[in-house]
């Protein structure tokens, strides 16, 4: 059975999926488009971090980095062994049931503009376009979402 619950990302296994996430964005985005926090970012007090498991296996990781009047995902990626089996939305869900009981309306998120598994996962799960938020430049190799959050 997958579980989604609070996990430390400095943790082996939430590491090793954080660098291969990474090590995917810097394949294929100049540096100063990527946008994803480090693993030391990822302990601030302002971030939740969490894993999906199934026994000892971390098949995925998500984040909420709260944010003034949003709370923003990051640090979605899913090991590549684990996809299409709903670890995304399942890491969503949690992010948003986060972001609801800490009293946030709205989701927001940023995500590379060739990452097409990633788009079709938003879009399911109720995220829509927008323009850029916070200090996000707009740069043609990012898309942005967003989700109300009833």
């Amino acid at each position: 059975m997958i579980r989604v619950g609070p996990s430390d990302p400095r943790d082996p296994g939430p590491r090793a999926l954080l660098e291969a996430s990474h090590a995917l964005m810097q394949s294929l985005y100049p540096a100063e488009h990527n946008h994803y926090l480090s693993v030391e970012e990822l302990t601030s007090d302002d971030i939740r971090f969490f894993a999906a498991t199934e026994g000892d296996d971390v098949l995925g990781t998500g984040a909420l980095a709260i944010r003034e009047g949003y709370g923003e995902v990051k640090s979605m990626f899913t090991a590549e062994a684990a996809r299409g089996r709903g670890v995304g939305a399942m890491i969503l869900v949690k992010l948003a049931e986060e972001a609801r009981a800490l009293g946030l309306p709205l989701m927001r998120l940023e995500t590379g503009n060739t990452l097409d598994a990633a788009h079709r996962l938003y879009a399911r799960a109720g995220f829509v376009s927008c323009g850029a938020f916070g200090e996000y430049p707009e740069e043609t190799s990012s898309i942005f979402m967003e989700k109300p959050l009833p």
